[in-house]
């Protein structure tokens, strides 16, 4: 009975045009059908690997694209250009190279524009594995150095980092060190590479598909209808945009470079690697709906939060399936299947209920036939794993104690993961 009321409060809440209390309760999610990844919109069974590459992995990249994320306006701009601002060989006490880099994106530093952070290992000889990703808070707040500079440009003030105005400050410092373990990173021998994502395009709510904000790439390639980028498009493109700097640095291996990425910006991740199969590696943590999560799955942050609070992250088609989801012609499970045979890690926190750690494990178990037709494995297992168990493979779940975060122990499966496929 208590159930039932509930389920007539929250369709009550829907049709007042109220946000209705998100479902946290595994008996009350309600039943749903997922798209089979491996039959294609006209019926055409996918049994080869062949016939994912050639229809049926372009088919579902357009309905993401067109229904979720929206288009991508822009590829490399012909003026883009590199700036190394500062190259210190010998940053953290020596264990470390430390760059700064400007991604010019229009050429002058008057425009669109990031500045990629990068640390390279001084122990290793050779080229290096790289983790990149983007951050909250601007690049001096994942590290105490203090001749890092403090920027100038939009920052969303998370997990405590308090600004006025979106502008970041010199009492941020180091504020989100425990998101960036550098020096674990590097004694393992990996480069790290970040930015701030609110450099790329500010985090600001406003109408999908309307006028860019001042200096987004996206006043290079405004959108122009309800399929067009919405700001996470723009931060994957950001993304793709540092990948081309990493390519071309003598000492990074460009063909081994993992994209990750935490809630918004692990939505952001996949998103980059489903579009850009440069990315060797793609991690999401606690990305949620819209992420990893699936969507049909009523449990959660959904899709009506998402259109309703968030609609200029996503395509304004996104905001057809507002409490529609059924009719969704695609799930997550396929959005991490578009990966494939890359390695692809999900990772949850066992009390992060809005990101929906069971919705999460159910898409990398429902996307693991599209690895088996390259010839792996694809998940090792049918139920969702204990917590602090790591399950290797090529396609991998690893759920942690606690809530919406990114801790060392996260990142120690995340190294191990790489390590796996990475370091053979």
């Amino acid at each position: 009975m208590k159930s039932v009321l509930l389920l007539l409060a929250a369709a009550l809440s829907t049709a007042r045009g109220v946000l209705p209390t998100p479902i946290s309760d595994e008996t009350m999610v309600p039943p749903y059908q997922l798209p089979d990844p491996l039959v294609c919109q006209d019926g055409t069974p996918v049994q080869t690997a062949e016939i994912w590459r050639a229809k049926r992995r372009p088919e579902l990249l357009r309905l993401f694209t067109e229904e979720m994320y929206g288009r991508t306006l822009l590829g490399r701009p012909d003026t883009m250009r590199f700036v190394v601002r500062e190259e210190l060989p010998a940053a953290r006490g020596g264990a470390a190279t430390r760059l700064r880099v400007g991604i010019l994106f229009a050429g002058t530093e008057d425009g669109p524009q990031m500045e990629l952070l990068v640390y390279l290992p001084n122990h290793v000889t050779g080229k290096v594995p790289v983790f990149l990703g983007l951050n909250f808070d601007g690049n001096h707040t994942t590290t105490t150095e203090p001749d890092l500079p403090v920027p100038g440009h939009w920052a969303m003030g998370l997990f405590g980092n308090k600004m006025e105005n979106h502008r970041p400050k010199e009492s941020g410092r180091g504020v989100h060190q425990h998101l960036w373990p550098y020096a674990y990173l590097l004694e393992h021998g990996y480069g790290v590479a970040t930015a701030g994502y609110g450099e790329i395009e500010p985090d600001e709510k406003r109408e999908p598909s309307s006028a860019a904000l001042p200096n987004s790439p996206r006043t290079l390639a405004p959108a122009a209808s309800p399929a067009d980028w919405g700001t996470i498009g723009v931060w994957a493109w950001g993304l793709s945009r540092a990948l081309d700097y990493l390519e071309i640095h003598p000492r990074v291996d460009a063909k081994k470079v993992a994209v990750h990425g935490f809630s918004r910006l692990g939505k952001t991740a996949l998103w980059a690697g489903a579009q850009d199969e440069r990315f060797a590696l793609v991690i999401s943590n606690g990305s949620g709906c819209g992420g990893a999560a699936l969507s049909k799955r009523i449990f959660g942050e959904t899709v009506r939060h998402l259109t309703t609070n968030l609609p200029y992250w996503f395509a304004g088609n996104l905001a057809k399936y507002s409490d529609h989801e059924p009719e969704l012609p695609v799930d997550q499970h396929e959005l991490l299947a578009l990966i494939a045979p890359r390695p692809v890690l999900v990772t949850s926190g066992t009390t992060d209920t809005w990101a929906d750690p069971k919705g999460e494990f159910l898409s990398v178990f429902h996307a693991s036939p599209v690895w088996k037709l390259f010839g792996h494995q694809g998940f090792q297992g049918t139920e969702m794993p204990a917590p602090s168990v790591f399950v290797p493979g090529r396609l991998s779940y690893f759920l942690r104690p606690g809530g919406h975060d990114v801790t060392l122990e996260d990142w120690q499966a995340m190294v191990r993961f790489a390590d796996l496929h990475f370091k053979p």
